[in-house]
């Protein structure tokens, strides 16, 4: 799966909340591994969307009293959570095989299976074989990608960015020609999902504080679009019930 997006539309918190649900609540384990962020970034932006306290105040130490409770509940919830982090920089595909394999080995002697990898983001991984076409490289990381979920059986959800040319629109809302730096990315993946935020481009936007989740390809199912609420504070999504502003995690 490619989930792309234009810069700050929340990527790394959609990729996120998709391993943290998976181990916090469904208690699967979950694999990211960060390209771009370290762990401890990481590990602030996950007790931000438990807890609900401002990923500004956790980074500054500037938690309020009545915060605490939840705080430190989320960091025990985060401290249970089979959820495994590599913040391994310019990792290749074949390096990410062996840390899964490892990971996986043990999780079988515990009697558990991995059931999902994320990766944020894409392009800022190495290809095993150099070229001068990134073109070629992205493809081969992405072929590389989809034979690692067959070969370890599992669904890899990959970060990617997306081409400048969504800016040169007067509707900035993704198309699959956006997918940068390859043709491929489309062609491997089952599912491509595009993440769009009006507010982002349109200030005055009536659609302030929501997020749309395009679903630009689905091999086994329909496309189409869902809204979802962003809170910004929390760098996380929620659902939408009935008007606009009342969320769930």
């Amino acid at each position: 799966m490619i989930v792309a997006a234009r810069p700050a539309m929340g990527k790394t918190g959609f990729g996120l909340g998709a391993a943290w649900y998976a181990a916090a609540k469904n208690e699967t384990p979950a694999a990211v591994f960060s390209l771009e962020m370290s762990k401890e970034q990481l590990v602030q932006r996950l007790l931000s969307q438990e807890s609900g306290v401002s990923i500004t105040n956790i980074r500054r130490g500037k938690i309020e009293d009545q915060e605490w409770p939840k705080f430190v509940k989320a960091g025990a919830t985060s401290a249970e959570a089979p959820l495994y982090i590599d913040d391994t920089a310019q990792i290749s595909v074949s390096q990410m095989r062996s840390k899964l394999r490892r990971l996986n080995a043990r999780l079988r002697g515990r009697g558990q299976q991995l059931g999902v990898v994320v990766v944020d983001y894409l392009q800022l991984m190495v290809p095993g074989t150099r070229s001068d076409s990134r073109q070629v490289e992205v493809a081969e990381i992405s072929r590389g990608l989809k034979i690692l979920a067959r070969d370890l059986s599992v669904p890899v959800i990959a970060l990617s960015q997306l081409s400048h040319a969504v800016e040169g629109r007067h509707d900035k809302r993704p198309l699959l020609s956006d997918l940068r730096d390859s043709g491929a990315l489309e062609q491997d993946a089952d599912m491509v999902m595009f993440l769009y935020r009006d507010e982002y481009y349109n200030p005055d936007s009536e659609n302030t504080g929501i997020a749309e989740v395009i679903v630009g390809k689905h091999r086994n199912g329909p496309t189409g679009t869902v809204k979802l609420a962003w809170l910004e504070r929390e760098a996380r999504f929620g659902s939408l019930k009935g008007e606009f502003g009342e969320v769930d995690g």
